[in-house]
């Protein structure tokens, strides 16, 4: 296990003097106008929370797409802010993209293609030309950032994501002397599957062009060097779990993402969390329905969440089991995602139409069994209704980890309560004491809510304590700090100085 003042102190001692940069297309910080003043804020986001600290610790740049709607004000000419607002301690980059550009690349071709090819969720990606084209370009426009903010001196580069494939190779082509690594947190589909997508080689060649390539799983590691093996001029070393091309090497390794356990452990157990408790009691009038047991689901509005399955299961439960109408209830919270898309509009129909159907089979006096949040709510208001809830359903359909799962494991500080888990997530392999289904078995979702609802409490304790303490062990900073001990393996250039953090670039 790693806490955070281990990582920085890592971070402190070995990367000192070399500059350290971030890359992703969300940035960790927004300026948005708001009644006539900039507001800054922080995104919802696990990444965030997993590399904000390494950035604090090493003073280093963060470059992602500048999205808000006063970035440009915030920002000087190079598009350039030193962040945290409070307490300044690293530089945000800003990439502007036009709305076309941003459309094909990011709607188009990452989510649009990549995102369904990707995720076995049954779905067919949709693979245009021109969104190619963008997507290059996106990543030429961030490649020149990158390469700025790097100047002449050493720097290790760390990009996240699948928005990213060409990026490793048009740095290292420009600047061999930089490390580049990548973590891809989506999950890495069969050779059979990614044969469909039409430019697999520039793709492939691009991420071949990272020293280090990061997934959650062995597994999505596996069926990335078979892929490489199947397409593309390359040596696979299977026992060592890297390629070589054109000379260079890429190592590549699983690195399973987590959350930060003692911060949420730290909130779940603060007063302000039991206030917030009791807020969401009033608020879903579980006392004048007659509610005595709550079941939780949190995600964002996505076909690969698998909602609709997850919903069907809870009828198919309430029609197995008569003797809890009135006495369960499910709370759906469904954050609106890529609305710009037609399956992600297409699913929020369908999930009004379900949730409605359900609601009027079922529903009687003043007991609705589902509730059905499409807004976005703050970390607080989470742990407080994970705190609330008996079970929580997580039933995606394929994911590379799923945070949600650890998020509600972690609230859990009383040692309480039943996490029912997709066995098409990576959050599987680490949580066998969770109530395992297949995503698509309706009548299994089913049984695992009535076992979620009847287990003994005992044996609902032992599980809980042991998926807590594998989210304790494993936390994000453990995360960070294993993929900086693998980069640290390669060979960096002596810094000429050491390098501080300058607010002004």
């Amino acid at each position: 296990m790693s806490t955070k003042a281990q990582l920085q102190e890592l971070i402190q001692t070995e990367l000192r003097g070399i500059k350290f940069i971030v890359v992703s297309n969300r940035e960790p910080y927004i300026h948005n106008w708001k009644d006539g003043r900039i507001q800054c804020s922080q995104p919802a986001s696990g990444l965030a929370s997993a590399i904000d600290p390494i950035l604090r610790a090493s003073g280093g740049v963060w470059v992602a797409h500048g999205s808000g709607s006063a970035d440009v004000e915030a920002a000087d000419a190079s598009g350039r802010v030193a962040v945290p607002p409070e307490n300044p301690s690293y530089t945000l980059r800003r990439v502007w993209l036009d709305k076309k550009l941003e459309r094909e690349y990011y709607y188009g071709l990452a989510n649009e293609g990549l995102w369904p090819l990707c995720h076995i969720a049954f779905n067919r990606p949709v693979f245009r030309p021109q969104d190619w084209e963008s997507y290059r370009t996106a990543n030429a426009l961030f490649a020149d950032a990158v390469l700025e903010e790097a100047g002449d001196g050493p720097a290790v580069v760390f990009i996240q994501d699948y928005h990213f494939g060409l990026l490793p190779r048009m740095l290292k082509d420009r600047n061999p002397k930089l490390i580049v690594a990548q973590f891809w947190h989506i999950p890495w589909p069969n050779r059979e599957t990614f044969r469909a997508f039409p430019w697999k080689e520039e793709l492939l060649d691009g991420l071949l062009g990272n020293d280090l390539l990061g997934f959650h799983l062995r597994y999505h590691c596996t069926n990335f060097l078979d892929t490489i093996d199947r397409s593309i001029e390359g040596l696979v070393n299977t026992e060592h779990f890297d390629v070589t091309r054109k000379g260079r090497v890429t190592v590549v390794r699983p690195f399973p993402i987590s959350i930060d356990f003692d911060e949420h452990v730290q909130d779940a157990t603060s007063s302000a969390i039991e206030e917030e408790v009791e807020r969401w009691r009033q608020r879903l009038r579980m006392r004048q329905s007659g509610v005595e047991l709550l079941g939780i689901g949190i995600d964002r509005i996505d076909y690969t969440k698998g909602i609709p399955n997850r919903l069907l299961g809870l009828d198919l439960f309430l029609e197995q089991h008569p003797e809890y109408h009135g006495r369960v209830q499910f709370v759906q919270i469904g954050v609106p995602s890529r609305i710009q898309i037609g399956q992600y509009q297409a699913l929020n129909d369908e999930l009004d139409r379900l949730v409605e159907k359900i609601n009027l089979k079922w529903a009687t006096g003043n007991w609705t069994p589902i509730v059905f949040f499409k807004e976005y709510f703050d970390q607080h208001q989470l742990i407080a209704l994970h705190k609330l809830a008996q079970f929580c359903v997580v039933t995606s359909l394929h994911d590379g980890m799923n945070l949600v799962a650890k998020e509600y494991v972690a609230s859990r500080a009383d040692g309480d309560g039943a996490l029912i888990l997709s066995r098409f997530t990576g959050a599987a392999r680490e949580f066998p004491d969770a109530l395992l289904v297949n995503p698509f078995g309706i009548g299994e979702i089913a049984d695992a809510i009535t076992s979620a609802i009847e287990m003994n409490p005992e044996e609902r304790r032992k599980r809980m304590e042991r998926m807590r303490r594998a989210v304790k062990d494993n936390n994000v900073y453990h995360w960070a700090a294993k993929i900086l001990s693998a980069l640290l393996k390669f060979e960096l250039p002596a810094p000429d100085t050491i390098g501080e953090f300058d607010p002004e670039h």
